[in-house]
């Protein structure tokens, strides 16, 4: 019976979110995304362990910025998408959408997720049950649309919507009880959003990370995943809208919040 991967939640910056993934078997360590070297580099000595891959989602400094120095400090091999090549640190493997990769054991998906920049990708771990989605697919909520379009985030996120209901969605930062706030105003009646709300603000009171969330709590609540359902569309007066319309008022809403 193989050791299931250990997934460690770090907080970095004021509110971003990083990933260790370690193999306990085998020792070897990934991380996702580099906000910040020095609370990266803190928790591998607590926990004894190296760095042989650091995967990028996108390239906005607070994801990227302890790249460098962790590659030069551990050695560490670099993964990335090969359209924000020109705008992400040197890449020792360069991935598109489709690709896929062995990693610590396990295969690894390459999904675009294109919306809050161009060229944004996640990572899926179907043996982990386990999706790193950054700024796409957010816990109650989607990454501003710095560079796509509503067209293309809509569909990001109706392509994440489709794996399976267990995955657990790891996402960039600590927005989920801002976004709760606003989930409300779009999706007043969901009795599974109002709980969820509650159960946030429990955990934040305790300081405890509301990151990972389950994709079926994120089908259940999350309003950028609801733009089909009839509740959501009535509120919005947009019941005959298209799926995409009704998320770019959501996500406009949202913007104005």
């Amino acid at each position: 019976m193989t050791m299931p991967l250990e997934i460690i939640t770090l907080p970095c910056l004021s509110d971003n979110y990083a990933f260790l993934i370690h193999n306990p078997a085998s020792g070897e360590t990934a991380l996702v995304d580099a906000p910040e070297a020095g609370a990266i580099r803190a928790a591998l000595a607590e926990r004894g362990w190296g760095l042989d891959w650091i995967l990028l989602t996108h390239h906005h400094w607070d994801h990227v910025d302890g790249a460098a120095k962790l590659q030069m400090e551990f050695g560490a091999k670099i993964i990335g998408a090969a359209t924000d090549a020109h705008r992400l640190p040197e890449l020792d493997l360069a991935v598109e959408d489709g690709s896929t990769f062995t990693l610590l054991g396990e295969e690894v998906q390459v999904m675009d997720v294109s919306g809050h920049t161009v060229g944004h990708i996640a990572f899926y771990l179907p043996g982990a049950e386990a999706v790193f989605t950054a700024d796409s697919l957010m816990a109650l909520g989607c990454g501003r649309l710095f560079e796509g379009t509503p067209q293309q985030m809509w569909a990001s996120l109706s392509r994440l919507a489709v794996l399976p209901p267990q995955t657990m969605v790891y996402s960039g930062h600590e927005y989920t009880q801002t976004n709760g706030a606003f989930a409300v105003t779009v999706d007043p009646g969901n009795p599974a959003l109002q709980a969820r709300v509650s159960d946030i603000a429990q955990a934040r009171e305790k300081g405890m990370p509301t990151v990972p969330s389950s994709l079926q709590l994120e089908l259940d609540t999350n309003p950028f995943l609801r733009a089909g359902d009839s509740a959501v569309r009535a509120n919005l007066g947009m019941q005959d809208a298209e799926e995409s319309e009704v998320f770019a008022e959501i996500r406009k809403r949202k913007d104005n919040f």
